[in-house]
């Protein structure tokens, strides 16, 4: 969407306060601990974009909150598995050989959103050492939450997703759909019927570059959007407007929980 597409389709322009305001009224409360999937450009025309938004969202938690959102880095990965696009097989030993490791600090995030990217680098924020999936926090939890994520089964048990399940945590859909919600993934973990994988990244290991290898699953994110409207039709879902965007506010848990008996009735 262009900017003037964003002016046109705003009935004045969306600030920190406004945008705080329509958080509260979504029911967002101060000390939550929040997963957040965005979408600037569906909120209208915002003064100040993806900072303005960042800031709102810590004004309505504050400190005593944790703020997470998706630092995910797809193209720190295998080349054999890129299709979007893809690169000549001849290209695939340069690659692993040469690309640099993962660094938290440094590495870009890939395909999320410039609210995303900014956040990573919003002051006090930490992010979760996984080369593909990480994710970033800012707050009262955001250590504990980022700490231990491993390299096998990137989004599973030792994820910051299942850090967030333990914690009861929130998940924001801010103008983003369901095929968004990456909490999702965790359940196809949870059920045992994922498809196994193999994944690849360059790391930093005992202070050295090194390409690692490990086992993952499958993901489905194709079923996600079936998969939420199914859930917010049999569970509570808090909708509203914030700015322009159509926002969802809903218990992580649950849709987790809901997440594994829907795939598991579905084989997956």
């Amino acid at each position: 969407m262009s900017e003037a597409d964003a002016v046109a389709r705003s009935d004045g322009p969306r600030t920190v306060t406004t945008l705080a305001e329509d958080l509260r009224a979504l029911g967002l409360e101060r000390g939550a601990t929040v997963l957040v999937h965005s979408s600037l450009s569906s909120l209208g025309w915002v003064a100040g974009g993806a900072v303005a938004v960042t800031q709102a969202l810590v004004d309505v938690v504050g400190p005593q909150g944790t703020i997470v959102m998706p630092a995910h880095s797809g193209d720190w990965s295998d080349p054999a598995n890129w299709s979007n696009p893809p690169v000549p097989e001849a290209w695939f030993e340069t690659i692993r050989a040469e690309m640099p490791a993962f660094d938290p600090r440094r590495t870009p995030t890939r395909g999320l959103g410039v609210v995303a990217e900014l956040f990573r680098t919003w002051p006090d924020v930490v992010r979760s050492d996984h080369p593909q999936v990480s994710f970033a926090a800012w707050g009262r939890e955001a250590d504990a939450i980022v700490q231990g994520h491993l390299l096998a089964q990137s989004m599973g048990e030792t994820s910051p997703l299942a850090r967030l399940y333990e914690r009861d945590a929130q998940v924001l859909l801010l103008g983003a759909g369901y095929g968004s919600c990456t909490s999702f993934h965790l359940a196809e973990y949870r059920t045992g019927g994922a498809r196994p994988a193999q994944s690849g990244a360059p790391i930093t290991e005992d202070g050295r570059r090194t390409w690692a290898c490990f086992d993952d699953i499958e993901f489905r994110d194709d079923l996600f959007e079936e998969l939420g409207g199914d859930f917010e039709r049999e569970r509570p879902v808090s909708r509203g407007r914030v700015g322009s965007a159509d926002t969802r506010l809903f218990p992580q848990r649950a849709a987790v929980d809901f997440a594994v008996g829907w795939l598991r009735a579905r084989g997956r």
